[in-house]
């Protein structure tokens, strides 16, 4: 159970598109700071909390190079969920014939929203 509740707080952790392009980015190599405000339209202490609450957790840690911080990804968790991030899926999954149970009901197709 504590493997299940380490991976949701990842997952909330992630969820956020300045987060996701940082981690894509690092899937890619080592950046440091610098690297990141070329393409996140975000102030270079906003890119640091980012960092760091993703540091906090073991997603990712640095090294230090001259006065850099060098940033690499550490949790291999995240080339995966990044790879089902950019997945398309074209249609819905389709809906069941009956209930399973009752075996009785039909699935109206699309509903209103």
């Amino acid at each position: 159970m504590n493997d299940l509740i380490s991976k949701m707080e990842i997952l909330k952790l992630v969820a956020h598109p300045a987060r996701i392009a940082i981690l894509e980015e690092l899937s890619k190599g080592v950046k440091c700071v610098s690297d990141f405000e070329e393409f996140l339209e975000l102030s270079q202490p906003n890119i640091s909390q980012h960092l760091a609450a993703l540091r906090r957790t073991g997603i990712i840690d640095f090294f230090i190079d001259g006065r850099l911080r060098c940033y690499f990804l550490k949790n291999p968790l995240i080339i995966d969920l990044l790879e089902i991030l950019k997945k398309d899926y074209p249609e819905d999954l389709p809906g069941p014939e009956c209930c399973p149970v009752t075996k009785k009901g039909t699935y109206p197709g699309k509903r209103r929203k």
